[in-house]
């Protein structure tokens, strides 16, 4: 399973990215939305890991231009965040997020909400 992880925070996307590789998933690292749109156009990946605060797009901006695209609208978004809000969190769920899990967070918790995905 093939999946794009994007966060700003190096240290986060890190240990996300190590504990999915040790899973057994295919993890592609971007530190902004931009580069996590244009990553999933040339990996077609099976699922899309995003924040939402990041500079240059955020996560919400990443989702609706993943979810414009025909060839990618169908590709599950889980946002991972620090944005425990609730209007956040609707917006989350107004683009049809798989998930919407809040940091701190547990790894084994993101890993079974991926697992339910595929």
């Amino acid at each position: 399973m093939k999946i794009v992880i994007a966060d700003d925070e190096l240290r986060l996307r890190k240990i996300v990215s190590l504990h999915l590789k040790k899973n057994g998933f295919d993890v592609y690292e971007a530190s902004n939305g931009k580069e996590a749109v244009e990553l999933a156009l040339s990996l077609n990946p099976d699922l899309i890991v995003l924040d939402i605060n990041m500079p240059v797009m955020d996560g919400f901006e990443a989702a609706r231009e993943l979810k414009s695209s025909e060839k990618l609208k169908d590709i599950p978004i889980i946002f991972l965040t620090a944005k425990a809000d609730m209007e956040s969190i609707e917006k989350g769920k107004d683009l049809k997020a798989a998930y919407y899990l809040t940091k701190p967070f547990s790894p084994k918790d993101l890993i079974n909400k991926i697992r339910g995905i595929k």
